[in-house]
Formats: structure tokens, sequence, C-alpha cells
């Protein structure tokens, strides 16, 4: 009787190997292994590595540079480019500014050595989704005012915000208005009588929905990033939801926190 072949374990990660490859060396990127300006192993030394065709690890590279994370030609080194991953430090964007003062996230962003810039794309008074809702307490049917920004980074989409407040706030205010608010929202709302006091973050890794895919112009199906941020008066009252969202493969979040 002839024995039957056991078939062999199905692998775990069902990925192909460019991806597989793509995705290991997009590690020692974010990690620094791979810094600024280093150049990526050679062709010959990614093959041995992965024990892959010549083929298969250039679609590997070709997947980078698609992500905007190395540059390279046919014939030369493939190398990372500099500033394109960022550690983000949240509380650095929370302490209001002066009206005649650069906007908070600018003024970090300029700390690179970059153009920043926010383009406001839209105000509104709509029904949020069921997250926000819930921060702001609203009904089901409640609503709120939206104010949805694209920050840009040396022209290139960096991160979505979405802020929204609660009608009792902003009826009447700029935060209505479908113009630029100098200072930033926190001076604002400070100066209305509604300084923060306490901010939450909820974060998450998403696949991005269309609208965040077209927005960030994203170059494939990478994860986004994404934070929920509640932002609460001295009162426990809710004055701000936002929601932010960048691309998962160029940013890190860093929180400090001091032992009690």
């Amino acid at each position: 009787m002839t024995a039957v072949p056991k078939a062999e374990p199905e692998a775990h990660d069902r990925r192909s190997l460019h991806e597989r490859i793509a995705a290991d060396l997009r590690d020692d990127i974010m990690s620094g292994e791979l810094p600024p300006g280093a150049n990526l192993p050679s062709t010959a030394q990614l093959r041995t590595r992965f024990a892959a065709s010549n083929a298969t690890v250039q679609k590997a590279l070709q997947l980078l540079k698609d992500e905007r994370l190395v540059v390279g030609r046919a014939g030369a080194a493939v190398t990372v480019r500099g500033h394109r991953q960022r550690t983000i430090r949240p509380a650095s964007s929370l302490a209001p500014a002066s009206a005649d003062e650069t906007y908070p996230w600018l003024t970090e962003a300029a700390k690179h050595g970059t153009d920043a810039r926010i383009a406001l794309l839209d105000v509104t008074e709509t029904s949020p989704p069921a997250d926000i809702r819930t921060a702001l307490g609203l009904s089901d049917d409640g609503t709120a005012v939206l104010r949805s920004q694209l920050l840009l980074i040396d022209d290139e989409p960096a991160e979505l915000v979405k802020s929204y407040y609660p009608l009792h706030i902003a009826d009447g205010t700029p935060l209505m208005e479908r113009t630029r608010i100098k200072g930033g929202t926190p001076t604002l709302l400070r100066q209305l009588g509604h300084a923060s006091h306490r901010c939450v973050d909820r974060v998450s890794a998403r696949v991005p929905t269309q609208e965040q895919f077209d927005a960030l112009q994203l170059p494939g199906n990478l994860p986004v990033l994404c934070t929920l941020r509640i932002v609460y008066a001295v009162d426990g009252r809710p004055i701000e939801a936002m929601s932010m969202v960048k691309a998962g493969h160029l940013y890190e979040l860093q929180y400090e926190f001091a032992p009690e």
C-alpha cells in the first residue's frame, strides 16, 4: 500500500514573498537600523537573506519606493529617504498659543526643517460618527460642528484631522466660520471660557477608509494610525473630540509619563 504523503503545514504568513521582504526592510527603517541616508543591502545580499529571486527583491524595493521610504534607480544603491519617519509628541500640540503665534503643530514640524501648512477642508454642522457622539455625550441624532483639516509637510499630506465641537460651545463663534483660527482652536476655546484641563487619547491602527486613502495619498494597503482625542474642561465636560489619522508607516507617537 502506497503511503499518502503528509501535506505540508499551511504557512501562517500568506503574504507574497516580496511583501514580506518589504515588511522586514520597512521595520529596519522605522526602527532606525537603516537610518536616513543609509544604503539598503545590495540586491545580492537581499537575495541571500530572503532566499529570493532578483525579480522578487526588485518588487519589494519598488513597494518601498512607492511608499516614499527609499530612493534609488537601476544600477545604483537604494537609499533611505531623509525626514520621512517622524515622531509625534502629542503633548507638544496641546498648549494654547497666543493669537499672533504660530499654531503649535506648525512649530513642532518646523523643528525638523520642513515646510508645514494647514489646509482647511470644510466647516459644517453634522451628525458625528458613533464614537464621537459618545465622546461628546450626544444623542444618536445629535449634531456637532465639524472642522476638517489636512496637515501637509513639504506639500505632502501628513494628517487628516476632524475636530468636533458641541453646538452650545461653537454656536455664534469663529468655530463655525470657514476661516483659519489664529493661534488654533485651543487658544480660541480658552478665550471663550472653555480652557482645556485634561485630554484622553485612544490610539488604534486600522485599514484606511476610502476618504483617508485619497486624502493622505497612501501608496497601498498599509494601515493608518488613528487617534481619537477627547478634550475636557476643568468641570469634566467634553469640549472637543478630534479624529486624527496619519500614515502608519511614517509616524510613531511618543508619550512621556512621570512616576507618581
